[in-house]
């Protein structure tokens, strides 16, 4: 393993994150202020994650033809030039405008992964994308609480532009970072035998997957509880502003707290859990806390800040939970022959979920009110549990 590569890799990544997570505690919010309804302000978080869908296949080709870090480099400078343009947007065409600009451009995190398989040996991968999850849980968990602190301060009339130029900093000291520290890991002479098929979906892939008994059903649980999931961080801030009169500070402190519960569990609990009580068992767990949170957080509007803090903490533990569980449990009935294959098709399908989890959210949210969406969500996880008991039980 190249450490002083994946070192650089790992800074790429939460720097990355951080800039990403800056935003999440105020967009919906001037969405709405710029006139947008509930439904549209929640449209902005699909419209992002529905370019990467449709995007991240086609710099994965890129990568394997010219090179992981000219794609890597491209994506840090495009993604600073998408959150200029989003500190700069005063109508809401132009919110909209940045945010798939900055979809469209982000490749980070599929090519990182395909670059920590170039430098790593098979044995050494699962610690070289432990990484990569470590710089997503930290940037996570640091961007939303300092982007919440920074949209205290209106510059040039709304409150989004102080942290998306932040954001667009930030991306600005990344990308010196990759210009002079982080090598190409695709030789030319390999290149050509990595390049893959350009499709949104491989249903070969998708055909070779639903022969491993269980991974199919796997993989719909996991679609299911990232949809519902991506629904509610897109409507999160508005919910805080509706239900609590919450100011966009307490917001990201509030998101802060849920990186801070997800590190914890992702960093620290995941592998004694698992070691315990096995996969299955914990996705099931996983599931029953989600379920739990959604109905908390519907309660909350009655009960409370209380509530509402508990109620974000047991989600939080359940999704800490629910991803490490599906990757377990894939990598453990897949052939190491079908690993890469399937690992592409759950990334696909969480970016279908998150671009799509939104739009329904934001529908419920602008029809129904606070409470009931939360309550759909419950109920739609909780009927996850029934197909627990078909999963195909691993030694």
């Amino acid at each position: 393993m190249r450490r002083a590569s994946l070192g650089t890799l790992f800074l790429t990544v939460f720097l990355d994150l951080v800039g990403f997570g800056l935003i999440i505690p105020f967009l919906p919010a001037l969405a709405r202020d710029l006139g947008a309804s509930d439904f549209v302000a929640a449209a902005l978080a699909a419209c992002y994650s529905l370019m990467q869908f449709l995007t991240v296949p086609v710099w994965g080709r890129i990568s394997d033809r010219v090179g992981r870090r000219p794609v890597l480099v491209w994506s840090i400078a495009a993604s600073a030039l998408g959150m200029v343009f989003l500190g700069l947007a005063q109508s809401l065409t132009a919110v909209f405008l940045a945010r798939l600009w900055s979809g469209a451009a982000t490749a980070n995190i599929a090519v990182a992964q395909a670059y920590i398989a170039d430098v790593t040996e098979p044995h050494e991968r699962a610690k070289g994308m432990g990484i990569i999850g470590m710089g997503f849980g930290l940037g996570f968990m640091i961007g939303p609480f300092i982007g919440g602190e920074l949209a205290r301060f209106h510059v040039i009339g709304h409150q989004g532009t102080l942290p998306a130029f932040v954001s667009a900093a930030l991306s600005v000291v990344n990308l010196i970072f990759a210009l002079r520290y982080l090598p190409e890991s695709l030789p030319p002479e390999k290149r050509s035998a990595h390049v893959r098929k350009l499709a949104l979906v491989d249903l070969a892939a998708l055909r070779e997957v639903g022969r491993h008994p269980g991974v199919g059903l796997v993989l719909l649980i996991a679609f299911n509880s990232i949809f519902w999931f991506a629904g509610v961080q897109a409507i999160f801030r508005l919910f805080t502003l509706d239900a609590f009169r919450m100011n966009v500070e307490n917001t990201g402190r509030v998101l802060g707290l849920v990186g801070l519960v997800s590190v914890i569990v992702q960093g620290g609990l995941i592998g004694k859990l698992n070691r315990r009580f096995g996969e299955v068992r914990l996705l099931a767990a996983a599931l029953v806390l989600m379920s739990a949170g959604f109905v908390m957080q519907g309660l909350s509007v009655s009960l409370g800040l209380p509530m509402f803090l508990a109620a974000s903490m047991t989600t939080a533990a359940g999704t800490a939970l629910h991803m490490p569980s599906v990757s377990s449990y894939i990598s453990r009935r897949v052939g190491p022959d079908t690993q890469g294959a399937t690992l592409g098709i759950m990334q696909s399908a969480g970016a279908l979920a998150r671009a799509s989890g939104p739009l329904l959210w934001g529908l419920l949210y602008d029809g129904l009110g606070l409470r009931v969406p939360f309550y759909i969500a419950a109920g739609a996880i909780a009927l996850l549990l029934l197909a627990i008991p078909r999963l195909p039980r691993l030694p």
